[in-house]
């Protein structure tokens, strides 16, 4: 079985790529935000996740080992399959996903080609207490949004995450700090409450 690909990229398509080995190409797989990281001639190193079928054997090509995972847990949702799994990854940053799930926002996963609101919801659902294993997002923020429960976080938090980050903080950091603060505050905090216990928050 092959784990990682190690060459140069010799052509591209519209949902595929091939990456020269010592001569042998491999056509790989991949999502849009992995393709557009790609260019023809330079060297890559993909980390590969091979699907067996009775007729074929087909290669899925990520940019870092935290996006191979998420892809393997994308596709344990029921009605996720691999493309849609790959959409979701070439929509959204390893970093975007785990906060999408943490914070219970179906509308940004549903940005994704192919995922409507039900298969959002599913992926939240379902992976919200396996993603604070995968690397890509702060598990503390995970942790805090679990303990909050089943509420639809407001969108005073988003829009508090987004102006932290526009501050200069990480995504990952800035909705940890955001989540701590709204299990303090409450489901009913504005924005700039958000913001000012957020801070806080990040200055500890």
């Amino acid at each position: 079985m092959i784990g990682k690909l190690k060459g140069t990229v010799d052509s591209l398509g519209e949902d595929w790529a091939i990456i020269d080995v010592g001569g042998v190409g491999y056509v790989t797989t991949c999502s849009t935000r992995t393709l557009a990281a790609l260019h023809p001639g330079e060297a890559a190193t993909l980390f590969i996740e091979t699907f067996i079928r009775e007729d074929h054997i087909r290669l899925y090509g990520f940019l870092s080992e935290a996006e191979r995972q998420w892809f393997r847990l994308l596709i344990t949702v029921q009605g996720v399959g691999s493309r849609v799994a790959l959409a979701v990854l070439g929509t959204l940053s390893v970093a975007d996903l785990g906060n999408a799930i943490a914070m219970q926002d179906k509308a940004m996963i549903a940005r994704a080609p192919g995922v409507g609101p039900k298969v959002a919801g599913r992926i939240i659902t379902e992976l919200r207490d396996k993603a604070p294993t995968v690397g890509g997002f702060d598990a503390a923020f995970a942790k805090v949004a679990n303990e909050i429960g089943d509420q639809r976080l407001p969108s005073a938090s988003r829009d508090a995450v987004s102006a932290l980050v526009n501050l200069g903080y990480g995504q990952a950091q800035a909705g940890a700090a955001v989540a701590i603060a709204l299990k303090t505050a409450g489901a009913d905090a504005t924005a700039e409450t958000l913001i000012r216990l957020g801070l806080k928050e990040l200055a500890r």
